[in-house]
């Protein structure tokens, strides 16, 4: 993966941010617990990145998400679908559809990220 992929974000805004140090919480020194609404436009694109340190689970309130991963693996998300991202995936992923895609993401990446 990573020739023809993008290299850039586009049509992309992060909205609500809330975090959580995982440290005081729970003993989890170093991580971070976030929450993030994203918006993706019509024929936006969240670039090649990769989720080797904070895994993820992506939940979709609107529209339909195009999610590319290594070895030519795609599948279409849709409103109401969540799934897991493991610390193995590397990916990047794109609207295709005709209105704007909304998500809500949680990560745990590494404290300061």
């Amino acid at each position: 993966m990573g020739q023809g992929s993008p290299t850039e974000n586009k049509g992309l805004t992060v909205g609500s941010t809330a975090t959580i140090d995982l440290g005081p919480e729970i003993g989890v020194q170093g991580r971070t617990l976030r929450l993030r609404l994203l918006t993706l436009a019509p024929g936006g694109v969240l670039a090649l990145h990769s989720h080797k340190d904070r895994p993820a689970v992506a939940y979709i309130i609107q529209g339909t998400l195009t999610e590319h991963r290594e070895g030519g693996w795609v599948k279409e998300h849709y409103a109401g679908e969540s799934w897991p991202v493991g610390t193995d995936v590397t990916h990047w992923e794109e609207n295709t559809g005709s209105e704007p895609l909304v998500a809500v993401a949680a990560d745990v990446p590494k404290s300061g990220m």
